[in-house]
Formats: structure tokens, sequence, C-alpha cells
């Protein structure tokens, strides 16, 4: 299983949203609560190069972005495998190319 870190705060519909979609996979995430340090809120942004949106999600140290870029990787069947449920879909040279070249990572 992957590490999966969870920047959140309260009152943030999206960050509900958010781990309602890792709950669905039966994926265990650790929740970092914003303003509840200075050490803490100094790491988000830090990772996120200042990123003024939560939720920002990480998995295994890699920054995945907030609950849409969460979907987008649902939506492409790429966050199974980034969650380490199931193996790398292959991609073919076609479909990176026309992603490149699109600027989309999913």
């Amino acid at each position: 299983m992957a590490k999966v870190e969870v920047y959140t705060n309260r009152g943030c519909g999206a960050c509900v949203n958010a781990k309602r979609l890792l709950d669905s996979k039966k994926i265990q995430y650790q929740e970092i609560r914003l303003g509840s340090s200075k050490r803490t809120d100094a790491e988000f942004h830090i990772r996120t190069n200042g990123s003024k949106t939560i939720p920002q999600i990480f998995i295994d140290d890699e920054w995945i972005g907030g609950f849409e870029e969460l979907q987008k990787y649902e939506q492409a069947n790429e966050l199974d495998w980034r969650l380490g449920l199931s193996e790398r879909p292959h991609v073919s040279l076609f479909q990176r190319i026309i992603r490149t070249l699109t600027g989309r990572i999913y």
C-alpha cells in the first residue's frame, strides 16, 4: 500500500470529498490539519510550493494536487495503481505523446 498524506482544514468540503474517495478504496491515510502548528504550516508551504488551496494530497511523497486532481487520476484509471491497489496500466506510446503535447499528466 502507498503512503498517503492529506493536508486539510476545518470546514473544507473538498477535503471531505477527498477523504471519502480514499475511504471508499479502503486506503489508510494520514490527515494533517493546517493551523495546528507553525511547523506544519511551514512544511505545507514548502512541500506544495506555496499552494493556497486545500486539500493537498501526497502519495508516496509525490505531490498529486488537490481533490480535482485526485478525481482526474480516478477518471483516467490511474489512481488505483498509484495507491498500490493494482498493476500500472499500459499506456501506448501514442497516448503518452498526446498527453505530453496537451500538457496532461493523466
